[in-house]
């Protein structure tokens, strides 16, 4: 019984941790459009995503297992209850993953799937 508590908990420290994502300090510059409302560029947006997002929700942000889809999140979330979610966390989603300008642009750029 032991072994099989000290396994999950582990397993869950693994996604938690991997959840994350972190900043691998390459931060790249892109040439792609921008938010008008944020002025951050949407593939920044779209990198954040990947890097932060897709461990849980999935490459494509199609959800995964327990996780909701992402792809289609602003049908059933405005900007301003998806960064909510970001920045405090929601269920299972630990809170400030992502935070202060990045985030907001991230929300903006969830609001849009549809």
């Amino acid at each position: 019984m032991k072994k099989r508590w000290l396994a999950t908990f582990m397993l869950g420290s693994a996604l938690v941790l991997g959840a994350c994502g972190g900043d691998d300090g390459d931060n790249a510059k892109n040439n792609g459009g921008t938010n008008e409302e944020s002025g951050a560029s949407v593939d920044s947006s779209e990198q954040v995503a990947q890097q932060r997002c897709a461990t849980c929700h999935g490459g494509n942000l199609q959800g995964m297992g327990n996780t909701p889809a992402l792809n289609d999140v602003g049908s059933r979330y405005s900007e301003e209850e998806i960064l909510d979610i970001i920045l405090n966390g929601k269920g299972n989603m630990p809170p400030g993953l992502v935070q202060g300008e990045e985030a907001e642009a991230l929300a903006a750029w969830l609001a849009e799937k549809k």
